[in-house]
């Protein structure tokens, strides 16, 4: 057996898998394409590059991504390490300075001295040795090709898109204001408020909109969680009230009512000089873009940090093919990680970056793992979904209470959805901390 773990990609659940392989004193190659090659939705050549929004969702236990967050730092992960370290102003969110965030990445996994970094495309997997494919929604070429073989599969995809990124002293605040919605946390978000005649202005312009060509989107399969907004826009004049412009929870300082419609800006960067335009993944024209957006108040003049963008997103068939530590089902010594094994969002995909490694690890010492998280956590469950082979229909799939085991306990009264929130975190959170001196034990025995 090799004297290492090869890591295929340094994308969120890649860096995640390299760092905790370090951790067990194991040494790792880490495979990554860039600085020689990047995708159509890459802008730098750092690790664990944020490609779509700069929030990582709500922080609360009461919310299941919530609950995987501080699943994630009781076991060490480097990604939410990062993520406290970058941490800006988001409400009830969690968002990040997106290059500081990917930086502390990058620091962390060039200065370990049991990685070593392979810059270069990868196109054949090395199944004689363990290996963790973690390359990504956007993998492609050879290695694409490489993957669907080994599997034996057609392949999966959805759409996925990026909202634009305006620049904060272009944004005119005579119209706008700051303010999160009910009050929650400080003024984190800019808000552009709009009366009936304006939206409506807007939605017509938007609807009718030039849309940029994106190959392979003839039947377009989007993402549900992540939708263009001129095709939520088609699907009725208020589908966007009732999305990301609801106005509900926000009141306009200049009228003091409540705005017929609110388009609300997340802030993008530490300096506070980025703004990223919260729901509005696109595929509108970049001309289109600042045509129509523009007819929202405040953003007549906006200028584009960064336009939204439309890509494909790959994922593999995982019912039929994985195990739940995320193993093939033919092969042991593969593992896959990440957005390609169909769990959805930034945090998800790091923890099967997470899970792998830990399984990969027991794999390579010869080890049996002494825990393996079930769908009593959210960590446990979305690998428990993924590997399912009852899906007879597999799509991507985000945290979610839904996916979690039954508490055999019925809630009721006014606080009932709340109590249950509480009892299922408490239940996840005790077996997580069985499960940290399980990984403890693995670090430890490589410390000696």
């Amino acid at each position: 057996m090799a004297d290492h773990v090869n890591v295929i990609g340094a994308g969120l659940a890649g860096s995640e898998a390299a760092y905790q392989l370090a951790r067990f004193g194991i040494k790792v190659n880490l495979y990554e394409m860039k600085p020689v090659k990047r995708s159509e939705a890459h802008h730098s050549d750092d690790f664990g590059e944020l490609v779509c929004s700069n929030s990582l969702k709500a922080e609360a236990l009461e919310n299941a991504t919530g609950l995987l967050k501080e699943e994630m730092c009781r076991l060490g992960s480097l990604i939410m390490m990062a993520a406290d370290a970058s941490k800006i102003p988001a409400g009830g969110a969690l968002a990040v300075d997106r290059n500081e965030f990917s930086h502390f990445i990058t620091e962390k996994i060039k200065s370990n001295s049991l990685i070593t970094i392979i810059p270069g495309e990868v196109t054949d997997i090395p199944t004689d040795e363990i290996t963790i494919i973690a390359t990504g929604p956007l993998t492609d070429g050879e290695l694409y090709d490489n993957i669907f073989k080994l599997l034996g599969d057609t392949d999966l995809h959805f759409f996925d898109a990026a909202a634009p990124i305006v620049t904060y002293e272009s944004i005119d605040m005579s119209k706008a204001f700051k303010a999160s919605r009910y009050g929650k946390g400080s003024d984190d978000y800019i808000n552009c408020p709009m009366n009936r005649e304006e939206y409506l202005r807007f939605y017509t312009e938007l609807i009718n909109a030039e849309r940029a060509d994106v190959k392979g989107f003839d039947k377009e399969v989007v993402f549900e969680g992540c939708m263009p907004i001129e095709v939520m826009a088609s699907r009725g004049e208020d589908t966007m009230r009732f999305g990301p412009l609801k106005p509900v929870g926000l009141t306009d300082p200049r009228t003091g009512k409540e705005p017929y419609a609110c388009l609300q800006l997340r802030q993008d960067d530490r300096a506070t000089s980025m703004y990223n335009l919260v729901g509005f993944q696109t595929r509108l024209k970049f001309t289109e873009q600042k045509r129509v957006f523009g007819l929202i108040p405040g953003l007549e003049n906006a200028e584009y940090y960064r336009m939204g963008v439309m890509h494909r997103n790959t994922y593999i068939n995982s019912p039929r093919h994985l195990n739940s530590d995320y193993s093939l089902r033919e092969n042991p010594n593969v593992f896959f990680a990440g957005q390609i094994t169909g769990v959805e969002g930034y945090i998800p995909s790091t923890s099967a970056g997470l899970m792998a490694a830990y399984f990969a690890a027991n794999r390579f010492l010869g080890k049996t793992p002494e825990i393996v998280p079930d769908n009593k956590t959210v960590i446990g469950a979305l690998a428990s979904y993924i590997s399912d082979e009852n899906i007879v229909k597999f799509q991507p799939m985000n945290a979610n209470f839904g996916i979690l085991g039954a508490l055999g306990v019925k809630f009721k009264g006014k606080t009932a959805k709340k109590d249950k929130a509480a009892a299922l975190a408490d239940r996840s959170l005790t077996i997580i901390e069985e499960w940290k001196k399980s990984l403890e034990k693995l670090i430890s025995v490589s410390e000696e």
